[in-house]
C-alpha cells in the first residue's frame, strides 16, 4: 500500500450496523496492509487541541534549569519531563533530536495500579498545564477504546475484548517538541525509524511532512493527517497478540529541509497499553497451518520493561 488510508470513527459509533462493518473492515484492511490509519470523528475538540498546544508550547519554552527540575529519577522517564537527546531509538547509539513530557494514567478504583504506577508531575509556572494534558488523555483514550472494539469485531473476538485489559492500563500522552537544528546533526535525526512498543498509538500533529511510514514493501510513505484527524498506528504489542495479522509498522520523523531548520515540530502521541498482567501470547484463532506461532509467550508488563531497557530508558 503506498499510501495511508483515512476512515471516521462516526461511522463505528453509528446505529447503523453497514456503516459500523464498514469502519471495520476498512481499519482492519489498512492495519493489515500498512499498519497505518488517519482517523476522523474522535473525542478531541478544537479547543481542546488548541489549548494542549499552547500549555505545552509554553513548557518547552521554560528555561533549561526548569525543565530539568521535572526530571525523576528511577522511574525510565515514565513521568515528567525527559531532556533533548536522552532518548533513542532500539539498535542505535545516537539520541533523538527531541524533548518531551509524560502524562500517565489517573488511576479510578485500583489501589493496587495506584501503588503501581508512578504520580503524574504537577507544573507550578503553568496552572493549567496539567489539567489540559488530564482531559486530554482521557479524550483519547476513550477514542482509541472504541478503536480497540473495532479491531476485536476484526479478529472475530468479542467486542469488549480489550475493555478490562485498557480500563486503568499504563498508558502514556506524550508532548513532543522538536527543537530548531542548529548545525548538521551527525546521524542523527528527530525520531529514528522504530515500531512503538504499546497496543495502538493514537498521534495528534501529523498535519504537515515529517513522519514517514514504512509499508510492507520497504518503501517509505509520507503519512500526513488532514488538520480534524488522527493519526493511528499498531503497535509491537498488537503485532505479538495477532501473531502479526495486525503488523507493527516502522516509522520514522525525518529532519526538515535545510531552510525549514529553524522551526520547531510538535506532536502528541498517546500510547494506549493495558494493565501490565494482560497476557501477549498469540491469540489462538491467529495461529494455524500456515500461520506458525512467531512469538514466545509474554506479558505486557514483561515486554514494556524488555523494550524500555533497549531504549536506554532504565538500566538493567
Amino acid at each position: 500500500m503506498s499510501f495511508v488510508p483515512s476512515v471516521d470513527l462516526s461511522d463505528f459509533l453509528s446505529e447503523d450496523p453497514k456503516r459500523k462493518q464498514k469502519f471495520i473492515d476498512e481499519i482492519g484492511k489498512a492495519f493489515e496492509e500498512i499498519g497505518f490509519v488517519a482517523l476522523g470523528g474522535h473525542f478531541l475538540s478544537d479547543e481542546l487541541v488548541d489549548s494542549l498546544y499552547s500549555e505545552i508550547k509554553e513548557f518547552f519554552d521554560l528555561p533549561e534549569n526548569v525543565k530539568d527540575g521535572y526530571q525523576i529519577e528511577g522511574i525510565g522517564g515514565q513521568r515528567g519531563y525527559t531532556s533533548f537527546g536522552k532518548e533513542h531509538a532500539k539498535g542505535r547509539k545516537e539520541g533523538d533530536l527531541k524533548e518531551f513530557w509524560h502524562f500517565g494514567q489517573y488511576v479510578e478504583g485500583n489501589s493496587k495500579l495506584d501503588e503501581e504506577y508512578p504520580n503524574n508531575v504537577i507544573v507550578k509556572e503553568l496552572p493549567k498545564f496539567n489539567e489540559v494534558g488530564k482531559e486530554t488523555y482521557k479524550m483519547l483514550e476513550k477514542t482509541a477504546k472504541y478503536v480497540l472494539r473495532a479491531l476485536a469485531l476484526h479478529l472475530k473476538l468479542d467486542e469488549y475484548y480489550f475493555d478490562d485489559f485498557i480500563k486503568n492500563g499504563n498508558s502514556i500522552l506524550r508532548p513532543i517538541h522538536y527543537p530548531p537544528i542548529t548545525s548538521e546533526p551527525k546521524n542523527a535525526v528527530r525520531a529514528a525509524a522504530h515500531g512503538d512498543i504499546n497496543l495502538i498509538t493514537l498521534l495528534m500533529g501529523a498535519h504537515g511532512k515529517g513522519l514517514q511510514v514504512k509499508n510492507h514493501e520497504g518503501e517509505w510513505v509520507d503519512a500526513i493527517a488532514k488538520p480534524d484527524q488522527l493519526m493511528i498506528n499498531v503497535g509491537d504489542m498488537l503485532s505479538r497478540l495477532t501473531n502479526n495479522k495486525l503488523l507493527s509498522t516502522i516509522h520514522q520523523v525525518v529532519n526538515p529541509p535545510k531552510e525549514l531548520w529553524g522551526t520547531s515540530r510538535y506532536s502528541v502521541p498517546f500510547f494506549m497499553h493495558p494493565v501490565s498482567e494482560m497476557s501477549l501470547n498469540c491469540l489462538e484463532n491467529c495461529v494455524d497451518d500456515e500461520h506458525t506461532k512467531l512469538y514466545t509467550d509474554i506479558t505486557a508488563g514483561e515486554f514494556l520493561h524488555e523494550r524500555l531497557i533497549e531504549l536506554g530508558l532504565i538500566k538493567k
